[in-house]
C-alpha cells in the first residue's frame, strides 16, 4: 500500500520557516541598499608619496582638546 499524500515533518516545517524568514529579511533591506549610494561632489584623497596617511583634520583637532587636562 502506498500512500499519494507526503507527511510533513518537524524538520522540514522549521527549514521552511527559516528560509522564509531570510528571504523577508533580505526583502525588507533591498530598498535601502539602493538609497546608499556614494556622494557625487567627494572624491577619496590622494596617497601620499612618502607613505604613512596620517593627516591633522579637524575630527583629530576636536579630539586632541579633549585631552588637555
Amino acid at each position: 500500500m502506498s500512500q499519494s499524500t507526503t507527511k510533513l515533518s518537524r524538520r522540514t516545517l522549521f527549514a521552511g520557516a527559516g528560509t522564509v524568514g531570510a528571504m523577508a529579511a533580505v526583502a525588507s533591506l533591498l530598498p535601502s541598499v539602493r538609497g546608499l549610494a556614494a556622494p557625487a561632489g567627494q572624491m577619496p584623497r590622494p596617497t601620499p608619496e612618502k607613505g604613512g596617511g596620517y593627516s591633522l583634520s579637524a575630527h583629530v583637532k576636536k579630539y586632541y582638546q579633549t585631552t588637555l587636562i
